[in-house]
């Protein structure tokens, strides 16, 4: 399989998700302003839609959107235990995180990283930010993951996206256990290789 990423963008998710399963991908970078790869050229021939993370399955079947993509690498090695078995009520609680990441956090983080975005919209995605993250604050409360003792797609997840709020100086300090829950997913030896693997660490 092959997975289409850009450094330290949302595709890190699929990347850690999968060292984590013992998957091996074929990675391919891909340069998400000319929206082409440097060993393949065109990405819109891969993906039209333009941006990652995107997985192209050996049968050449074209997997996207980073919520879909890390279930299916979890569903591909169930005995890791990265998602609960679907259907049971645990699953959906899984998706419930995915969706919650997904719409309140990466999509409010993405004003952020464009230069033209007016000062106001800077200070209310910010202010929106800080309001979702103390969610997920009360959440970690007492447990080293969302879904509780064991790590999940959820949990790269939301580590990728908040690896983001140094880059566009969102102040977590107010949030002693989203920090800890950074180190804590950080110190993993999959994330360091994920990480190391795309240049964000040495």
């Amino acid at each position: 399989m092959k997975l289409y990423y850009s450094s330290g963008a949302c595709s890190l998710s699929p990347h850690i998700v999968a060292r984590e399963a013992g998957i091996e991908l074929s990675l391919r970078k891909v340069d998400l302003k000319t929206k082409t790869m440097a060993s393949e050229g065109d990405f819109l021939g891969v993906n039209p839609k333009g941006y990652v993370p995107t997985l192209e399955l050996d049968n050449g079947e074209v997997l996207t959107e980073g919520p879909v993509i890390v279930q299916y690498l979890a569903d591909l090695v169930p005995e890791k235990g990265l998602a609960p078995p679907a259907g049971t009520f645990e699953r959906y609680r899984l998706q419930e995180w995915l969706g919650f990441i997904n719409s309140e956090l990466h999509k409010s983080y993405s004003p952020l990283f464009r230069p033209e975005t007016p000062a106001e919209t800077r200070a209310d995605r910010q202010a929106y930010l800080n309001k979702r993250y103390g969610v997920v604050e009360q959440r970690l409360a007492g447990r080293p993951y969302l879904m509780g003792g064991a790590f999940t797609v959820a949990d790269a997840y939301l580590f990728t996206v908040t690896n983001w709020a140094a880059h566009v100086k969102l102040d977590l300090s107010s949030f002693p256990n989203v920090r800890a829950f950074q180190e804590r997913v950080a110190a993993r030896p999959a994330v360091q290789a994920a990480m190391k693997a795309e240049g964000l660490i040495k």
